[in-house]
């Protein structure tokens, strides 16, 4: 049972999501439902949210992979089951899911790891991942990893369930959710 209900949907404050939404109606998310008890919140953190979402400079793959990973870390299955999704359609396979639930050695991993345990990247890790990514690129993905962080806290200390229809599949550690 969750520690913080959903606010009905009928009862969505539209203007707090509409950095998310632009105006449009959204469907149903237990996420944003928990949101909108704050609508002063919800709209400061969907401002930066939207931006690591739709206009984040890192690769789509990429950016998921690092989301999960941070899922993983934190026991998130909301934002496990949700990433599962969206990463798949950024083209994520099932090798990378078992990557990523395994903590294979990986770039992504391993920064997202240190970022999660220490709040910094070590000298050989930020090296390899400027070889790759431009200053741009490194600032959103740090700045992914943070926020993925928070949201996994809010959504384990609220007790976020899943949306219906979505499906639980393997938590974060590896066990059938059920």
């Amino acid at each position: 049972m969750t520690r913080l209900p959903p606010v009905p949907y009928e009862e969505w404050d539209a203007d707090a999501l509409r950095p998310l939404t632009g105006g449009r109606k959204a469907p149903p998310s237990n996420a944003l439902g928990l949101l909108v008890h704050h609508p002063a919140l919800a709209e400061a953190f969907l401002t930066f949210n939207t931006h690591l979402l739709a206009r984040n400079s890192l690769p789509d793959k990429m950016r998921e992979l690092a989301i999960l990973r941070v899922a993983r870390r934190r026991g998130c299955r909301y934002e496990w089951a949700q990433h599962v999704l969206i990463g798949r359609r950024a083209g994520v396979s099932e090798e990378e899911l078992e990557q990523v639930r395994t903590g294979a050695g990986t770039l992504v991993n391993r920064a997202v790891d240190e970022l999660d345990t220490s709040s910094a990247l070590s000298d050989a890790t930020y090296a390899e991942l400027a070889r790759k990514l431009d200053a741009r690129q490194l600032l959103d993905f740090v700045f992914t990893v943070g926020a993925y962080g928070l949201l996994a806290m809010a959504f384990n200390t609220f007790e976020v369930e899943l949306d219906p229809g979505l499906a639980p599949g393997p938590d974060p550690d590896g066990a059938e959710a059920g």
